[in-house]
C-alpha cells in the first residue's frame, strides 16, 4: 500500500469495510461511497483522521472530502476493497428523485472534469497571447509580433476548442461508464452528436450535430444505456454479441437524432436564455448575491456539478459564461478568508500546518480543504468570504464580466476571463479578497477569544498552582508541554472538553484526550501515584472512548491517596505545544469556565 495505508485501514473499517460498500468511486476532493447500512458508519472515527477534512450526506452518497490527495488515499482504499455482489446485502433507502438525479450528474461530470481544467486553462492562455495588445503602444498582440507565438497560440487554441466541441463524446462515455454500460458504444454515439465529417457527409433528413452542447448528449447517453439493458434482456445469449450492439446503437442514434437531441438543445437553449435574462435583467444584482454568495453551500451539499452543466450550455448559448468569475471569485474570497486565519493564528505551528496548504488549494480552485477544514469548522470564516464573494459577484454582474471558458477556478481563473473583462474582474478580484481577509481579522479577535476562554473547563476541584512550582521538574521545566496544576479537593476527575481518549495508563492516575480541534491534553493525577499500583483509581473510560465535556473520567479514593503519603498536586498538560496562561489563582470548581487562555490563538494580548 501507499502513503495513506493507516489512514485507509481506519476510514475503511469505520464505513464498515467491503460488506457495507456498494460502490467506491472519488472526484477531485471527495472520496464518493454509495453504502448499503448508513448506519454502520462510524462518523466520529472518520472525522478523527487527519486528512480527512470533512464528511457530507448527500443524494444517496457518504462523501468524504480529503483534498487534493484524494486519489492517492483512493488507490490504498481500492487495495482493500473487495466488492460483495449479494443481492441481499443491497441497501433498502430509498433516495428522492431530485437526489437521485444530482449524484448522477456529480459521478458523470467527474471523470471530465481533468479535461474541462487543462481545456480551460489553454483557452486562457491562447487568449493572453492572441487576444491582448500588450506591445507597439497597444496595437499588436504577442501573436501578431512573433511567428513563434503565434504557432503556440494556434496550437492552444485546437486542444481548448477540442475539449469543448467534443464534450458530448466525453458526456456520453462517462454515462456509460458509470451505468456499467459498453463504453465504446458511448463513444460511438458521442462521436455521431459532434463529428464534422460525419455531419458534412452523410446529414440526411433532419439529422444535425449537437458539438460542445450538453444536455443533447446526457439525453442520448441514457437512452444508450437503457436500449442496451433492454436488448440484453431480450436476446438469447447465443446471439447477444451481435443483437445488443447493434439494436442498442443504431436504436440510441434515430431516438437521439430525431427526438432526444432536438428536445436537449431546446431545453439548454432555453436554460442559457434564461440565465443570461436573469444576469442581465434588472433580477441582475439579486441573481448576483443569490449565487455569489450561495454557491459555497451548493459545495457543502455537494451539489455544485450543476453548475457545470449551466456554465458549459452558457457558453455554447453565448461563447461564454458568467456562472464562472463568480465562481472562480468565491474560491478566492474562501482562501482570503483563510489567509485572514493563517494571520491570526500566526504563531500557531498546529494551525498552519491546515491552514496554509488550504489557503493555497483554495487559491488555485480546490476549494474543499479550505471550506471544510479552516473556514466552516470556525464558522465566522465562512461568513466573512460569503459577504466578500457576494460584493464581488455585485461588481462583475454590474460590469458583466464573462469568461470563455471554465474549469481555471481561484486565482488562475482569470486565464479564463475574455481578454476585454479583465481590467474588471481584477478589480473583483480585489473586492473580493480584501472584503474576506478584512473581515476575518475583524471578527476573528472578538470570535476566537471567545472560542479560546470556552472550550476548557477545569477537570475537578481545587487550588490552582501555576506549573513551574510543581515539584517534579519535568512537569515544572515544561519538558512535555506548557499548562497548570491542580491540588485536587473533589474525588472525580473530568473531562474538560469534547473529544477522544487516546491513552489511560494502566495504574489509572494519568489520562490523554484529545479536542475535537486536535488540543491534546494530559491529565496526571498526584505526584509519584503510579507507585500504588493503581490502587486509589477507579477508571470509568479506556482508550478510544469518545468523551463529553463534564463525563467522569475516573474516582479518586483521595483519602487513601493522602494516607499513602502522596502528593494530590495533579499538572494538566498541552502537550501539542500549545502555550496557555491562567486567568486567575486561588481555589476552583470542577467544571469551572474560562480558567485559561491559549496564547496567540488569536492575537498577541492572549
Amino acid at each position: 500500500m501507499g502513503k495513506y495505508k493507516k489512514e485507509a485501514e481506519l476510514l475503511f473499517a469505520a464505513v464498515g469495510a467491503s460488506e457495507n460498500i456498494e460502490a467506491l468511486s472519488h472526484c477531485v476532493t471527495r472520496l464518493r461511497f454509495e453504502l448499503r447500512d448508513s448506519s454502520k458508519v462510524n462518523q466520529e472515527t472518520i472525522e478523527a483522521i487527519d486528512v480527512v477534512k470533512g464528511v457530507v450526506w448527500q443524494s444517496g452518497q457518504f462523501q468524504i472530502i480529503i483534498g487534493n490527495d484524494v486519489s492517492l488515499l483512493y488507490q490504498d482504499l481500492m487495495e482493500l476493497y473487495q466488492p460483495v455482489t449479494s443481492p441481499q446485502l443491497r441497501s433498502e433507502e430509498k433516495v428522492p428523485p431530485f437526489k437521485k438525479m444530482m449524484a448522477n450528474l456529480g459521478a458523470i461530470f467527474s471523470p471530465i472534469i481533468p479535461a474541462i481544467i487543462c481545456g480551460g486553462l489553454v483557452i486562457g492562455l491562447e487568449n493572453i497571447i492572441d487576444s491582448i495588445y500588450f506591445f507597439d503602444q497597444g496595437t499588436h498582440t504577442l501573436a501578431q509580433i512573433s511567428p513563434f507565438f503565434l504557432s503556440l497560440a494556434e496550437l492552444l487554441k485546437m486542444i481548448g476548442n477540442a475539449v469543448f466541441y467534443f464534450m458530448p463524446i466525453a458526456i456520453v462515455w462517462s454515462i456509460m461508464k458509470k451505468m456499467k454500460g459498453s463504453e465504446i458504444l458511448g463513444i460511438v454515439l458521442g462521436i455521431t452528436l459532434v463529428s464534422p465529417a460525419l455531419l458534412t457527409s452523410y446529414q440526411f433528413g433532419s439529422m444535425k450535430g449537437y458539438p460542445s452542447e450538453v444536455i443533447p448528449a446526457i439525453l442520448a447517453g441514457f437512452a444508450l444505456v437503457y436500449l442496451e439493458r433492454l436488448f440484453r434482456k431480450l436476446s438469447p445469449e447465443s446471439i447477444s454479441m451481435l443483437v445488443v450492439p447493434f439494436g442498442s446503437l443504431i436504436g440510441a442514434v434515430v431516438l437521439s437524432q430525431f427526438i432526444l437531441a432536438p428536445l436537449g438543445s431546446l431545453i439548454g437553449g432555453g436554460l442559457a436564455d434564461l440565465l443570461y435574462f436573469l444576469f442581465t435583467s434588472p433580477l441582475s444584482y439579486l441573481t448576483a448575491v443569490l449565487f455569489g454568495g450561495g454557491y459555497m453551500f451548493l459545495v457543502m451539499t455537494g451539489m455544485h456539478h450543476i453548475t457545470t452543466l449551466l456554465d458549459l450550455q452558457f457558453i455554447s448559448s453565448f461563447g461564454g459564461t458568467m456562472l464562472w468569475p463568480l465562481i472562480a471569485l468565491a474560491n478566492v474570497a474562501q482562501g482570503s478568508a483563510v489567509l485572514g486565519m493563517i494571520w491570526l493564528q500566526r504563531n500557531e505551528k498546529k494551525h498552519q500546518a491546515v491552514n496554509v496548504p488550504a489557503c493555497i488549494s483554495c487559491m488555485l480552485g480546490v476549494t474543499e480543504p479550505a471550506l471544510f477544514g479552516v473556514n466552516k469548522k470556525y464558522g465566522f470564516p465562512f461568513i466573512c468570504a460569503v459577504i466578500g464573494s457576494s460584493c464581488a459577484a455585485l461588481f462583475a454582474v454590474h460590469r458583466q464580466i464573462m469568461a470563455a471558458s471554465i474549469g481555471v477556478g481561484g486565482l488562475p481563473g482569470i486565464f479564463s476571463i475574455l481578454p476585454r473583462f479583465i481590467p474588471s474582474y481584477l478589480i473583483a478580484l480585489f473586492i473580493a479578497m480584501g472584503i474576506s481577509f478584512m473581515l476575518t481579522l475583524i471578527t476573528g479577535k472578538v470570535c476566537l477569544k471567545s472560542v479560546a476562554s470556552a472550550f476548557f473547563v477545569s477537570p475537578m476541584e481545587g487550588k490552582l498552582i501555576p506549573l513551574e512550582k510543581v515539584e517534579d521538574q519535568v512537569f515544572s521545566q515544561r519538558l512535555m508541554g506548557d499548562g497548570f496544576a491542580i491540588e485536587l479537593d473533589g474525588n472525580a476527575v473530568y473531562a474538560p472538553f469534547d473529544g477522544e481518549v487516546v491513552m489511560t495508563y494502566p495504574t489509572g492516575h494519568a489520562y490523554g484526550i484529545k479536542s475535537q480541534d486536535g488540543q491534546e491534553v494530559l491529565i496526571h493525577i498526584g505526584m509519584d501515584t503510579v507507585a500504588l499500583q493503581g490502587k486509589g483509581f477507579t477508571p470509568l473510560v479506556k482508550a478510544g472512548d469518545r468523551i463529553k465535556q463534564g463525563d467522569k473520567l475516573v474516582e479518586v479514593d483521595r483519602a487513601y491517596i493522602l494516607h499513602q503519603g502522596k502528593s494530590l498536586v495533579s499538572p494538566i498538560i498541552f502537550t501539542n505545544g500549545q502555550e496557555i496562561a491562567l486567568k486567575q489563582s486561588g481555589k476552583i470548581k470542577a467544571l469551572q469556565e474560562a480558567i485559561i487562555e491559549l496564547k496567540g490563538e488569536e492575537n498577541e494580548e492572549l
